[in-house]
């Protein structure tokens, strides 16, 4: 269980009532990948956070599953919970593998955290192997709410893609949107992003709770086309030259 990892607003975890709605979001992109991203071969989940994704990763993969982090807690945690997921302590921008290790390469929600974004693709490029796939996603600085001081760049579809064409040639673009219930549930009572943020969860009346408790991954579509408009950007790359 996530309960004893602390909850600090820097990483979603599964588990926590209030926090439901975002970790969902975050769900609904690795289900997407486990979906329709071949996974094999040796797979990193760089910036793993609690190991939910890469838990799924590994269910659905055919090789081993390494998650990378920075932070002792957490890959503690890790270890307890989802003890078939290997984890590695180390810096995203200079990781302890080497050239050519991996076939395929997540990692959701963490390049808006870092402060050298170039070097961290630059990285991804570096431990790659040639043909291997690369997916990262982040939140869409058009409609993420502002104030997150975890956040060190929030990224436009556009900047995301211009991060990286040095080293990567882009085959999907794809943007996360509410699915049909959250986008009625709007329609009645507005964003229910601002409705959580303008509050603590224990203000929340009934409707929102309500929706927050019971929100899934099913509740988000991901797919090609406005971009701008989409609450998360996903890229799906693959390294370019030898």
């Amino acid at each position: 269980m996530s309960e004893t990892l602390p909850l600090t607003g820097e990483r979603t975890a599964p588990g926590i009532w209030h926090e439901n709605y975002w970790f969902a979001r975050h769900d609904a992109a690795y289900r997407w990948i486990v979906g329709q991203v071949p996974i094999a071969g040796r797979i990193l989940d760089a910036g793993c956070g609690e190991g939910y994704g890469a838990e799924l990763l590994r269910r659905a993969g055919t090789g081993p599953v390494i998650g990378l982090d920075y932070e002792d807690t957490t890959l503690r945690h890790v270890r307890r919970v989802y003890p078939q997921v290997n984890v590695v302590r180390g810096n995203l921008v200079q990781t302890p593998f080497a050239d050519r290790t991996f076939t395929t390469l997540t990692s959701l929600q963490t390049i808006e955290h870092l402060w050298e974004q170039p070097r961290f693709v630059a990285e991804c490029a570096r431990i790659l192997a040639p043909g291997g796939t690369l997916v990262l996603s982040t939140p869409n600085r058009l409609t993420f709410p502002s104030g997150n001081w975890y956040h060190t760049r929030e990224l436009t579809a556009a900047e995301f893609a211009e991060l990286l064409a040095p080293h990567f040639e882009i085959t999907q673009a794809l943007g996360l949107h509410h699915g049909a219930r959250l986008a009625a549930w709007e329609t009645q009572y507005g964003s229910c992003v601002d409705a959580q943020l303008s509050a603590e969860h224990d203000q929340w009346d009934d409707n929102l709770a309500a929706l927050v408790r019971s929100t899934t991954y099913a509740d988000f579509e991901i797919r090609p086309g406005d971009l701008d408009e989409s609450l998360d950007l996903i890229l799906v790359a693959r390294p370019t030259g030898g």
